[in-house]
């Protein structure tokens, strides 16, 4: 059953999503489609109207965070799968500022009455790397707002707290007043462009330790890549928390060792959803089989899992805290959700040819993480993926490889740069 929520009321919370835990109310591809075998792609479908599936970077202007209504409705079997970034930028904001609270008197170390932290920023024109840098200034008290929302723009050094993309704010805790100031953050690419870069990060702790020192009492990381960096390269040793995002496992491990939580955004439920919506349009079935309704099998999932916004054409996987309270129920995060794991019967969902990209192999969430979660599903879902696996820096890397798409029965793309959707899509419509 759709959820219907008011957009205003959304917008009044902040909020960026509109229907919960319902399919697109769409039927799936019933043009043949889904008749070929098991051997590649039936020449009788053009490429353009093959199922499509955008993954982890959603179509979208980097500058604004515009989505590509284009892109997203390239064709009726075509969707994208995430997760709810300003959601779990709110859980990732919210679990630091409960830590700084519960731990006032060991975080602030120096006792003077400033409770700095410094910031990893991923990618400044990727929607999810702005909802991150915006969560954690909501949260502390330090975001400024422009053009109507948290600025989410790198302030370098702010020593001083002079710094104009953000401001100092005040947290009363026992009875006492603390200064929360944002000391130094910045945008974490390498010399090659290749952005949310861990070893780029590792050598940013250690430059604004040299400059900051004991007044670093709180680390933030748009990801666990760069979060686990820093954690290694300084903050374990001098015990300084440090909060990351995607529930890696290394991450989620260290959080017995002094890593502060991080945050899952259930990549179980969005490597699931990556491929359950092809493999929905290749059997020619409702495009919510399996998700919100039931398949033959008996996979479903819940309504606490995922929502799905219908006018974008999106599916968001729900997000979760992880800290010492709960980290070992998250110590498997290549482990698949039990509620959708049955295997498909062949007769009605024969084997099927997928290309699909990981924008980079350095990744650690995506390979770490979300490709052995694919490569479990794939095999429950009767489907032939091939795995390509990008440099993080340049789209024709990928692209290039993509030469022949009509040896390929649908496609799931996880794109270097959100804004360059039409790379994919005008091979596709060759």
């Amino acid at each position: 059953m759709k959820k219907k929520v008011g957009l205003m009321a959304l917008a009044a919370l902040g909020l960026t999503v509109s229907l919960a835990a319902c399919g697109s109310g769409k039927s799936g591809d019933t043009d043949g489609s889904n008749a070929s075998g098991g051997n590649g792609s039936s020449s009788s479908v053009a490429n353009k109207e093959k199922p499509l599936v955008w993954f982890n970077r959603q179509p979208s202007n980097s500058s604004t965070g515009e989505l590509d209504k284009t892109a997203l409705s390239f064709n009726d079997k075509t969707y994208y799968v995430g997760f709810d970034a300003n959601q779990g930028a709110e859980v990732q904001g919210q679990m630091i500022k409960d830590y700084i609270e519960k731990n006032i008197d060991t975080v602030d170390k120096n006792g003077d009455g400033v409770i700095g932290y410094v910031l990893a920023i991923g990618d400044v024109g990727h929607n999810d790397s702005i909802a991150r840098t915006r969560g954690v200034r909501k949260a502390l008290g330090t975001g400024v707002e422009k053009d109507g929302a948290v600025d989410s723009e790198p302030v370098g050094t702010n020593a001083d707290g002079k710094a104009t993309a953000v401001k100092d704010s005040k947290l009363e805790v026992n009875g006492k007043s603390y200064t929360i100031r944002e000391l130094a953050s910045q945008e974490m690419k390498n010399n090659s462009g290749a952005t949310w870069d861990a070893a780029t990060a590792g050598n940013a702790i250690s430059t604004w330790a040299s400059s900051l020192g004991d007044q670093i009492d709180v680390i933030a990381s748009n990801n666990d890549g760069m979060g686990m960096s820093m954690f290694n390269s300084w903050s374990k040793d001098n015990k300084v928390p440090t909060f990351g995002y995607d529930a890696n496992s290394d991450a989620v491990a260290a959080i017995a060792e002094g890593y502060g939580g991080t945050v899952s955004q259930h990549a179980d439920v969005q490597a699931y959803l990556t491929l359950r919506v092809l493999r929905n349009a290749l059997d020619g079935v409702d495009a919510d089989t399996g998700i919100g309704t039931a398949d033959d099998q008996g996979n479903v999932l819940s309504e606490d899992d995922y929502v799905y916004k219908e006018d974008e054409r999106s599916y968001y996987a729900l997000n979760e805290a992880v800290t010492a309270d709960n980290y070992k129920d998250f110590s498997d995060s290549t482990k698949i959700n039990d509620k959708v794991s049955k295997q498909l019967d062949t007769a009605k969902s024969p084997e099927k040819k997928v290309w699909l990209n990981i924008y980079n192999s350095s990744d650690n969430f995506l390979g770490s993480t979300y490709q052995p979660l694919l490569q479990k599903y794939d095999k429950l879902m009767n489907l032939k993926v091939e795995y390509i696996a990008g440099d993080g820096q340049t789209e024709s890397n990928i692209t290039n490889r993509l030469g022949n798409p009509s040896e390929y029965d649908a496609f799931a793309i996880n794109m270097v740069k959100t804004d360059n959707a039409a790379s994919y899509t005008s091979i596709l419509n060759q």
